[in-house]
């Protein structure tokens, strides 16, 4: 089964193609093909990449064309020139889509329909960023491929399994049952990363309890027990918990009442504000990109140093706010850019669970490890850093999902 799996973005599509065979292996298998599309500010340029499995790439740059055109540019590299893996688009027996945002009625996969649609269209103004796209991608492969079923795998689907008291906002209940509750996202990721570290310890994953740390340009931390996501950072929007690139994190909103009457902010501007002007680029006034940070806090940047003692305070505060959730932890993982890559990350962030007896090995820490134990072995914690597999996640329920509707 041939499963294409689009990831869209606010400023790039990423896509896969995956080769599964039946029955589905746990292990991750490598995509037969991979491309992404990155856009520049002003949505003219696009920089196309694509590397299938047999090493050949392919880079260029496209400009003026609308988005459309750029995509079918980079579905027509699947059937075309070097990097060909399919000799037509109709190999493909199915796409799934990331959707980050799916409210409170879609908690599992479903198959796309014009329903569906709608409902992901009704909640692109709680993830303004991200379901604009995925919509947009849905509709790009309604038109390509027509008959090909499409699925969509929700980011919000893994935390419908919180408790209310952790998913309910002390708000007039009235909000409450209009849909203004804790969400979460990342859901994807988190669960991906909680199967396999179960799978890298040899442990039941029921038996084990995890705080997955998802940390790259977006960040938030899942409290998992018993295989189910029981607390996040992330709230109602993707914006609430860690500090992050661009995204404030957690601020008291009274801040925003205070902007608005003194300062007579609009809605956008604090949007703006919140989402693509704090963060580690708010506050460092650097970039980003936590790496330009470092670089910059090594050769002495104050505010590069301030926005790496933020970023690691309120990540020590969230883990602490996880583990209580918990009554305990046996694993803490690390994924995406920053928990993948970022050695001085987690060793800042494990430091302060010295208390719980967790101790990392510096040099194992320092080796950029992949879906390994960091820990030292009397560690009364295991540390794994763990590559999350989205698209891998997403093209195995895009399988059963098919298999189910076959009957």
């Amino acid at each position: 089964m041939k499963i294409l799996i689009l990831n869209a973005g606010s400023s790039s599509q990423k896509s896969c193609l995956y080769e599964i065979t039946t029955p589905i292996s746990t292990l991750v298998s490598q995509p037969l093909w991979e491309g992404k599309i990155n856009w520049s500010q002003d949505q003219n340029q696009a920089e196309i990449t694509v590397k299938t499995a047999t090493g050949a790439r392919l880079q260029k740059t496209i400009i003026g064309d609308s988005q459309q055109i750029q995509f079918t540019y980079l579905l027509s590299t699947l059937t075309d020139g070097t990097t060909k893996v399919i000799d037509d688009l109709s190999a493909i027996d199915v796409v799934g889509h990331r959707v980050v945002h799916g409210g409170q009625d879609y908690r599992e996969a479903v198959i796309i329909t014009e329903e569906v649609k709608q409902a992901i269209a009704r909640l692109c103004n709680l993830a303004p960023a991200h379901n604009p796209a995925a919509l947009a991608g849905i509709e790009a492969m309604e038109k390509t491929l027509p008959h090909i079923p499409q699925v969509a795998v929700f980011d919000t689907g893994f935390h419908s399994t919180l408790p209310d008291a952790a998913a309910i906002y002390p708000i007039p209940y009235d909000l409450v049952q209009q849909g203004i509750r804790r969400y979460g996202f990342h859901g994807i990721s988190h669960q991906y990363c909680a199967h396999r570290a179960a799978e890298i310890l040899d442990r039941e994953l029921l038996s084990l309890r995890l705080i997955t740390c998802h940390l790259g340009n977006g960040c938030s931390l899942a409290a998992i027990k018993n295989g189910c996501s029981i607390d996040t950072t992330m709230g109602f929007t993707p914006l609430d918990g860690l500090m992050m690139g661009s995204r404030s994190g957690a601020v008291d909103p009274g801040m925003l009442i205070y902007l608005l009457q003194q300062y007579n902010y609009s809605s956008q501007e604090l949007d703006n504000l919140l989402n693509k002007a704090s963060g580690l680029y708010g506050i460092s006034g650097i970039s980003s990109d936590l790496r330009k940070v470092i670089a910059a806090k090594e050769q002495g940047n104050q505010r590069a140093q301030l926005a790496w003692d933020i970023y690691v305070h309120r990540l020590r505060a969230g883990i602490g706010a996880m583990l209580a959730s918990l009554g305990g932890l046996d694993v803490l993982v690390f994924t995406a850019g920053v928990g993948e890559k970022s050695a001085g990350i987690r060793q800042a962030a494990c430091e302060a669970f010295g208390f719980l007896g967790l101790k990392i090995d510096l040099e194992k820490n320092q080796q950029q490890p992949i879906d390994i134990d960091i820990a030292t072995l009397d560690s009364t914690v295991r540390v794994l850093v763990i590559t999350t597999q989205e698209d891998w996640a997403i093209a195995q329920q895009c399988c059963t999902m098919l298999q189910e509707a076959e009957g």
